[in-house]
């Protein structure tokens, strides 16, 4: 074999590894945090000590010696970070204000749009081809999937306008953002991003949970122990999404995030909830084979990156 097939064969490995890790940690996730939410009606404070733990855990990995290469703090590092911890802050907080307004069915619609943007931006700012007929027709194929569950919801509302497009722009630019920092801050590993990322937009959070004091200083053993599960989780999909990143156009990665929702929506479908028609689910199933045929276009002036599609 050749060390070029080799080669190619390695790096299509690294991007297997990597976005197989985001999916499984991100579904996961979702059912940990259902249940944090549940034990613990803090969101706030479980969401802070998901940042600030993966930030001691990484630290204490350092330290013993799994993590072996690991950025220090520096201020050029956290400068070009901070952004990063504003936009996670405004992104939660406008999601917050658009879920009071629309509902999540309603909001799924926005959600499912946004890689039509982010594949411009790709374009205009971080030196990629515009999609292919094939990409676009799956980019749209998502959409239409997306709405076509929104709308079998009775209780499908379309209110809040203003707070839905502040949402759609800050997410659009946390995901073209992000993939500018991947590219453009020199780091020593992917773990000094998780550390950066984490460490920064912790520190606002903490604010947040003064609100929930009185339930955080009443919170049972039990459900401490859960919300430690969901810092492990959290630390685990923060490495995973930011390797993710490095990898994959920002394009593809907001696809990923999009599938990811489809999967807790079909977790949550099938565990909790049993509202959801047979039309639903096969909008849903819709969404998942219009993703499977989206490749991720080619960086400009440079060969055509390996396919992660058929």
């Amino acid at each position: 074999m050749a060390s070029s097939d080799k080669a190619a064969m390695s790096s299509q490995g690294k991007v297997f590894w990597a976005v197989a890790g985001y999916m499984a940690c991100s579904a996961t996730l979702l059912i940990g945090n259902k249940l944090a939410v549940h034990m613990l009606p803090a969101p706030s404070f479980i969401l802070w000590a998901q940042l600030a733990g993966t930030v001691v855990a990484v630290k204490l990995a350092h330290f013993g010696g799994a993590i072996s290469h690991m950025d220090a703090l520096e201020w050029p590092k956290a400068k070009a970070f901070f952004p990063v911890a504003l936009i996670f802050v405004a992104t939660i907080f406008s999601n917050m204000k658009s879920l009071e307004y629309a509902n999540v069915e309603t909001f799924m619609i926005f959600r499912f749009s946004t890689p039509l943007c982010v594949s411009v931006c790709d374009y205009l700012f971080l030196g990629r081809h515009l999609p292919t007929t094939r990409s676009w027709l799956s980019l749209f194929g998502l959409l239409v999937g997306a709405a076509g569950y929104a709308l079998t919801d009775a209780s499908f509302v379309v209110k809040g306008y203003a707070f839905c497009g502040l949402w759609y722009f800050i997410f659009c630019l946390d995901q073209v953002y992000l993939k500018h920092v991947t590219s453009t801050v020199k780091m020593e590993s992917n773990w000094g991003r998780v550390f950066y990322s984490n460490l920064l937009a912790s520190l606002p959070l903490m604010f947040m949970c003064l609100a929930e004091k009185d339930v955080i200083l009443s919170a049972s053993s039990d459900a401490l122990l859960v919300v430690g599960g969901t810092v492990l989780l959290g630390a685990a999909m923060s490495y995973y999404a930011w390797m993710a990143r490095s990898l994959v156009s920002a394009t593809f990665f907001t696809i990923l995030g999009n599938i990811c929702k489809v999967v807790s929506i079909g977790i949550n479908v099938t565990i909790w909830d049993k509202h959801a028609t047979p039309f639903g689910i096969a909008c849903l199933l819709f969404c998942l084979g219009a993703a499977y045929f989206y490749k991720q276009a080619p960086l400009r002036n440079q060969p055509p990156e390996l396919p992660l599609s058929k």
